[in-house]
């Protein structure tokens, strides 16, 4: 079997996990232990990220032509891809915060709905919440005012009948 036919299975991996993925973020991960790794994983897991070690070249061949193509000047030395389908800032609030405690972890970029991010914009998206906490802190806000106004009207009807 030729080199060629061992690899397409690869690359054709790579282009499903990427077809349709809002984010991916590529990191360095050299020097993490078993224990770090393992624990990275399992987060990543968790809130449906897929993460994945392969090689720079088959995430070339899978990324060529599409939006994540972008990354291809990052891929240099061990690198890992952290992708998801769901939550666009997921894999890089994930691995920014695991990166704070595993010094050895190191973010180099990602696609983020499209648009490239370099080292110091994928730390910024990273700072972003989930989309649930958004929508929480949006309906929150709106709920507030709401809220406050009902009270002064029973207060306003209270005072009425005393």
């Amino acid at each position: 079997m030729a080199k060629v036919e061992l690899k397409q299975p690869v690359v054709a991996e790579i282009s499903e996990l990427l077809n349709g993925a809002q984010s991916a973020v590529v990191v360095d991960y050299r020097g993490l232990t078993v224990e770090q790794d393992t624990a990275l994983r399992k987060k990543l897991r968790e809130a449906g990220v897929t993460y994945k070690v392969y090689k720079n070249t088959m995430i070339r061949f899978a990324a060529k032509g599409t939006e994540f193509e972008a990354l291809e000047p990052n891929l240099e030395g061990p690198t890992a891809l952290a992708v998801s389908k769901d939550d666009a800032t997921a894999p890089a609030r994930i691995l920014a915060e695991f990166a704070k405690t595993a010094d050895a972890l190191e973010l180099k970029a990602g696609v983020v709905e499209g648009t490239y991010y370099d080292q110091a914009g994928i730390q910024v998206i990273a700072t972003i919440p989930s989309r649930e906490v958004l929508l929480g802190k949006l309906l929150g806000s709106i709920q507030s005012p709401i809220t406050n106004f009902a009270r002064v009207i029973n207060q306003i009807a209270e005072a009425k009948e005393a």
